[in-house]
């Protein structure tokens, strides 16, 4: 049987990663999480973007995040006292912090600085062995210090790409950096799966693109795609997951059927 975490008992840690910006990365994060949560398991969001949107769309108001992934990775905070419950029953969130966009010089010197999200994961998990069995970290759209050390945390990468012209764009150069990661950094890490996002049926496009990438991908595409959906754009402000906001809408029911494939192939790994 394959040990799905790296962590003996640990959760499984998915780094939600495109550098590209505008393709459903926060968005995916947040609906996939709460969809979780939604069907038994017990969730964490770790919001490692300085922009704070999986904290913002989840109902956390800035005011309320006390200490934050920022405290975490470059004050050596607690990550018991940052994580904050959020309007959905199972998933919890470590806020994220504008103070993250400074993380490139404020790390340039310091010791194992790939391995400051890695260090903090593994303090907390081993001493709380079952606590959570999903971790989703939401990755800024660059491949900086703060992906990297995402990435040598992780167990695998889930990436969202959209169904759209550029969707391929950019997308060797992630690949390449989960290679060098994987490389020197984290020998274990895999790409968990691909996401198409933003799927438009009325679109010629969209399936022309879907098809390209499950010729380049292969089973390593997920069934289930998410489709544009105003519903789903609209939810964040209002401070709610799409689940939440409008449970019958597209979106939301493509979020649950991917819950429940991510799960089924997990089921399938550790029976491996």
């Amino acid at each position: 049987m394959t040990e799905r975490s790296a962590i003996p008992g640990g959760p499984r840690i998915l780094a939600v990663a495109n550098q590209k910006g505008g393709v459903g990365k926060t968005t995916t994060a947040i609906n996939l999480g709460t969809a979780l949560a939604a069907v038994g398991e017990k969730v964490m969001i770790f919001d490692l973007d300085p922009q704070g949107n999986a904290s913002t769309g989840l109902g956390v108001d800035r005011a309320s995040r006390r200490l934050t992934s920022y405290d975490v990775m470059m004050l050596g905070g607690s990550l018991r006292e940052s994580i904050v419950q959020t309007i959905v029953p199972g998933l919890s969130i470590v806020p994220g912090d504008v103070n993250l966009s400074g993380a490139e010089i404020e790390l340039a010197s310091t010791p194992r600085r790939a391995f400051r999200l890695k260090d903090a994961f593994h303090e907390y998990f081993s001493a709380n062995i079952g606590e959570y069995s999903y971790v989703l970290i939401d990755c800024p759209p660059s491949l900086n210090v703060l992906t990297v050390n995402a990435m040598a945390a992780s167990d695998a990468v889930l990436v969202p790409l959209q169904c759209e012209f550029f969707a391929l764009e950019g997308l060797t150069q992630l690949l390449r950096t989960v290679e060098l990661v994987k490389g020197s950094l984290n020998p274990s890490l895999e790409i968990q799966g691909v996401v198409l996002t933003m799927h438009d049926k009325r679109n010629n496009l969209s399936d022309q693109v879907a098809s390209d990438v499950r010729s380049h991908f292969g089973d390593k595409v997920y069934d289930t795609m998410i489709p544009r959906n105003v519903r789903v754009s609209e939810a964040p402000s209002f401070g709610k997951p799409a689940i939440l906001y409008d449970y019958n809408c597209s979106g939301s029911q493509a979020y649950i059927k991917l819950a429940r494939e991510i799960i089924q192939r997990e089921r399938a790994l550790r029976a491996a």
